[in-house]
């Protein structure tokens, strides 16, 4: 079986995808919206990571169950010039590549859990079915939210 194989990518890609989330959030924290939800995004990964190492142990996968943490002087760094930095000109660019990729990153994360789902359900394995419906439609929220804030915010700056 490579279910294991699936979590263990799985695992490392919400890793990924809650430092990005709290990269995100730190590197804009001027848009209190982008600085707070993102973080509350970032959580949802990090319960994720969780989850997978927990389910792990069975398809012979030994995860971390902590997620990793970007915290300390490189957060403080890209909030202070945030702050410094604004809402204008490379700092908007910016957002929307951090919005892009938050948005693929998740779309990537969306895709394994779809696979896992599938998997799931063809060798009736209840347990992992049962993390693939709790988290798998947080992923799309992540997702979606990314989508919609790309949309809210790249006319404005694109033709500005």
């Amino acid at each position: 079986m490579k279910i294991g194989l699936v979590l263990h990518e799985l695992h490392r890609s919400e890793n990924d995808l809650a430092r990005k989330l709290l990269h995100v959030s730190e590197r804009h924290k001027v848009d209190h919206e982008i600085y707070h939800l993102a973080r509350d995004l970032a959580r949802w990964s990090q319960h994720h990571v969780r989850a997978i190492a927990g389910i792990g142990t069975t398809y012979g996968q030994d995860l971390d169950p902590e997620p990793a943490d970007e915290s300390g002087l490189l957060e403080t760094v890209r909030e202070k010039s945030s702050e410094l930095i604004g809402r204008r000109g490379k700092a908007e660019l910016l957002m929307l590549l951090d919005l892009r990729e938050v948005y693929t990153m998740a779309s990537g994360v969306s895709a394994d859990w779809e696979m896992l789902a599938q998997a799931a359900q063809g060798i009736k394995h209840h347990d992992l079915l049962d993390v693939t419906q709790r988290c798998h439609p947080e992923t799309l929220r992540q997702m979606r939210w990314a989508n919609a804030k790309l949309k809210e915010t790249s006319t404005q700056i694109l033709v500005s």
